[in-house]
């Protein structure tokens, strides 16, 4: 299977311990804690933790989580994950987060059209799926933009760090077309 995934521009590597000043920092930033459930860590440590079980993800025989670091050129410049579900449903969930000062570049987008290729090509899903805070219209325009379908909206389902927030439910079946 393969571990790296690459564009013309990005490089998408397993995010490890060797990741962690940039992960931190990351999910550091107040822009890009906004939409996370998890919040800005307290410390290191809880980034450490996190990453670490990363590792532990990517070392089993058979990964049920894939956990990127996105690089452009020899610059990291976001995350995003693949999760998936039960073999049996042959389905999975994705999730990704970008340096603040790199949104609007298309970086989401390129990302996690590898991602969809990776799941659908690779892994042979049937189903990938996302869930988004309805007030995050930058993860909107990308989910969108894939060419993933709206299928509903939960009420209240997200503990955000300004409350509880409505989440959008998005889904691309492997006989959608691809963007």
């Amino acid at each position: 299977m393969k571990t790296t995934l690459t564009s013309s521009r990005l490089t998408l590597t397993l995010a490890s311990l060797k990741d962690l000043a940039f992960i931190h920092e990351l999910q550091s930033y107040p822009q890009s804690a906004e939409f996370n459930t998890l919040g800005v860590p307290e410390n290191e440590e809880v980034t450490r933790k996190s990453v670490s079980s990363w590792e532990e993800c990517h070392a089993e025989e058979a990964i049920e989580q894939y956990h990127f670091k996105i690089s452009d050129g020899e610059n990291p410049v976001g995350l995003i994950g693949l999760k998936l579900g039960a073999a049996r449903y042959r389905r999975g969930e994705v999730w990704y987060t970008i340096h603040p000062g790199q949104w609007k570049k298309g970086i989401a987008t390129e990302a996690l059209n590898l991602v969809l290729d990776l799941g659908f090509d690779q892994l042979k899903l049937h189903r990938i799926q996302a869930g988004c805070a309805v007030a995050n219209l930058g993860s909107i325009k990308v989910l969108e933009k894939v060419g993933m379908i709206k299928e509903g909206r939960g009420r209240q389902i997200l503990p955000l760090s300004k409350g509880w927030s409505d989440n959008y439910e998005y889904s691309i079946l492997e006989s959608d077309p691809r963007k």
